[in-house]
């Protein structure tokens, strides 16, 4: 059966944008599984529902999940994998003399979960988790300049990382909402200003890289240009 696993980020982003509604029908054309990790679900549910600024959100991603759009993924895997997971990803890098703690506990339950069902890929909207990921070489300059400092590597535990994740793919919350945008998802909101459809998509995907989305400009220009050409 075909997966993804989401993080916590590209719902929240999804959330704050009305976009929530685009789960159902990109799950139908999916025709797979969409699933959260406990963690992911403490942060976006149990944890805000006690916060009344995001209750609403709360409220909106429980039915999602009480509705079977969002499936609960809870393994004795991932609860022992995702613990050595989170120890690995933080004792790669250092400065300063001491380990950097660049992850979080719930992103890592992600790629545990992600490992567990052999998912198509994971749903990441942070910037960080998606380089270690992908191209942590990369990570790492750009840390080295933010700091203006020495950052070391355990190439050790960054070769065990790696092992790890080298099947894995990222999609971010920009890719959902293009995908949105080609299967005329968001048609109920093209308007009759001019270049409509143009507009609708670039005022969705700055939407969601204006709350928390790591695209750069460049990047939804040319997403613009190939889904508008």
């Amino acid at each position: 059966m075909k997966s993804l696993v989401f993080d916590a980020g590209p719902i929240i982003s999804l959330a704050t944008n009305n976009l929530l509604f685009i789960l159902e029908p990109l799950k139908k054309e999916f025709n797979g599984k969409f699933y959260l990790t406990e963690s992911v679900k403490k942060e976006l549910v149990d944890r805000p529902f006690e916060i009344k600024k995001f209750k609403f959100e709360a409220i909106q991603v429980e039915k999602l999940i009480e509705q079977g759009t969002l499936e609960i993924l809870d393994t004795e895997f991932i609860r022992a994998e995702t613990p050595k997971i989170f120890g690995i990803a933080n004792n790669i890098f250092n400065a300063f003399n001491h380990d950097m703690k660049i992850v979080h506990f719930a992103e890592m339950s992600v790629i545990a979960a992600a490992l567990d069902v052999k998912a198509d890929a994971v749903v990441l909207d942070e910037k960080t988790t998606r380089l270690l990921i992908e191209n942590p070489k990369t990570l790492l300059e750009i840390m080295r300049k933010t700091l203006h400092t020495s950052v070391g590597i355990n190439e050790s535990n960054l070769k065990e990382f790696r092992n790890k994740v080298k099947d894995i793919k990222a999609i971010r919350s920009v890719e959902l909402v293009a995908i949105a945008y080609e299967h005329k998802i968001l048609d109920n909101y093209i308007t009759n200003i001019p270049d409509a459809r143009k507009n609708l998509l670039e005022s969705v995907l700055w939407g969601v890289k204006l709350n928390g989305c790591a695209v750069s400009k460049e990047e939804i220009e040319q997403i613009i240009k190939v889904e508008t050409r």
